[in-house]
């Protein structure tokens, strides 16, 4: 098992800019130096430092201006504010500091990745390859990967992908935007599970959307008539719904409770746009995915490669068959340009069986390490919290048995220099007050024992009586 002691180029770089953007003085924010700059003075490929940049870029901690280039705010780590009123950022805030135990951060690759094969067939691709200075430009995303994600998704000749129908964008978050974007979105209403990822509520708020969240009841199922109602009122043109399990807390639903859902979709003709970012980490190796019972025509599936390769493969991708001009003309567009030798590394860990090795071992990796968080939060919490063992992925999702104040619970950890993920910032509507999420992908050196015995006093303490 790889157990991510060893430096890859892109942490090398990704530590160099976060000691830089530190060391910054006071001031608006500052220029950094554009991808080749950096990659010829650290003697590293553009692919690295774009994937540096990335991860920097998703913790909040640089941005990209269009045509311009990245931006750091120069703030020390060790004086980011925890403070402030948007719960999410002070979560980030916390998140990026040096000094905090993170025992949220949903990243399952972290406990075994495939970032060294991957730079290994990156590096022997660019001795195949060596004199490619400007490639030739691949607005949809390099056609080996999208040909290995299209034999990847097709299951059978009713359910088949070609090329054509796969799109590659930089990350999830980019596609996601390119799909609000291209189906007219704005202003109208999406419906999604709930709790849902930080980034999607975020990224449908951006664009002005507004978010239904659709709630299981305590065996997982939902309430189709529930639904139903919801869906009549007619300005709902979206849901964007799990593949296999919920992703937040690792539930799967039941084969006929899904089949109930997808009736429902199809007959309201919504576009269902299925996030398959984590479909590949159910512990159930046969549960069957929710787009074999949506109609083809509305079925959009989105999925990235980060939490199964790892943080070297932070590309996000689109599949879809309806009207490839559409999409063709949204990806010209946004012209991304990515690094076309990652891509082709990427497809040859698919086409090889390489990738699929991996997940066999991951996923009983990812099911242990859960286990052993399960079975500690047991012997220390569970007197004050209640939870289902998950069936897949790398989080655990508490539910308080005693009313608490999850936001003073949250600060008051920050204090012991522990980071939790609250409930609340799983919902627009505030729904998840009494509920906290931990990661089992954590630095598990540390006295895990100890840190939920500061949870559990925590929850005591604030107690809401």
């Amino acid at each position: 098992m790889n157990n991510n002691k060893t430096d890859f180029a892109y942490q090398m770089v990704y530590r160099y800019l976060s000691r830089l953007t530190n060391e910054l003085p006071a001031g608006p924010a500052v220029k950094l130096p554009s991808l080749r700059l950096l990659a010829r003075r650290l003697r590293v490929s553009i692919s690295t430092v774009q994937n540096a940049y990335s991860l920097l870029e998703k913790e909040g901690r640089i941005c990209s201006v269009p045509k311009s280039g990245y931006y750091a705010l120069p703030q020390s780590s060790a004086d980011l504010k925890c403070e402030g009123k948007d719960l999410l950022e002070r979560y980030q805030a916390s998140a990026r500091r040096t000094d905090m135990f993170i025992f949220a951060a949903d990243e399952p690759a972290l406990l075994q990745s495939l970032d060294g094969p991957l730079l290994s067939l990156e590096r022997d691709l660019m001795r195949h390859y060596p004199c490619q200075p400007d490639p030739r430009f691949q607005p949809f995303g390099d056609f080996e990967l999208r040909t290995a994600l299209a034999a990847y998704y097709t299951s059978s000749t009713t359910r088949c992908w070609h090329p054509d129908n796969v799109f590659i964008g930089p990350d999830k978050t980019a596609v996601l935007k390119t799909v609000l974007k291209a189906l007219q979105l704005r202003d109208g209403a999406v419906l999604v599970e709930s709790p849902c990822g930080w980034s999607i509520l975020r990224t449908l708020q951006s664009f002005g959307i507004r978010v239904i969240e659709l709630c299981a009841d305590a065996t997982g199922a939902i309430d189709t008539d529930e639904l139903n109602g919801l869906l009549r009122l007619g300005d709902v043109k979206m849901a964007i719904l799990s593949s296999r399990m919920d992703p937040v807390r690792g539930r799967i639903m039941a084969p006929e409770q899904r089949k109930r859902l997808a009736q429902v979709l199809n007959r309201h003709r919504l576009w269902v746009l299925e996030n398959d970012s984590r479909g590949e980490l159910c512990f159930q190796e046969k549960c069957s995915p929710l787009r074999d019972l949506i109609d083809p025509q509305r079925l959009l599936i989105l999925g990235s490669f980060e939490k199964t390769i790892g943080l070297e493969a932070p590309f996000g991708y689109l599949l879809s068959r309806h009207s490839l001009p559409l999409w063709h003309q949204q990806m010209l567009l946004r012209s991304f340009r990515l690094p076309p030798l990652r891509q082709k590394a990427i497809a040859r860990l698919y086409g090889s069986g390489q990738l699929d090795r991996h997940l066999q071992g991951f996923r009983h990796c990812l099911q242990e390490r859960v286990e052993s968080l399960a079975t500690l939060v047991d012997q220390c919490l569970s007197e004050q919290v209640r939870f289902e063992r998950p069936q897949g992925g790398a989080t655990l999702w508490l539910e308080s048995r005693y009313p608490v104040d999850m936001n003073r619970v949250f600060g008051r950890l920050l204090e012991q220099r522990i980071v939790i993920a609250p409930g609340e910032l799983f919902s627009v509507r505030g729904l998840h007050q009494q509920s906290l999420c931990l990661s089992s992908a954590t630095d598990w050196s540390q006295n895990i024992e100890s840190m939920l015995v500061t949870i559990k006093n925590a929850l005591v303490q604030e107690r809401v009586m």
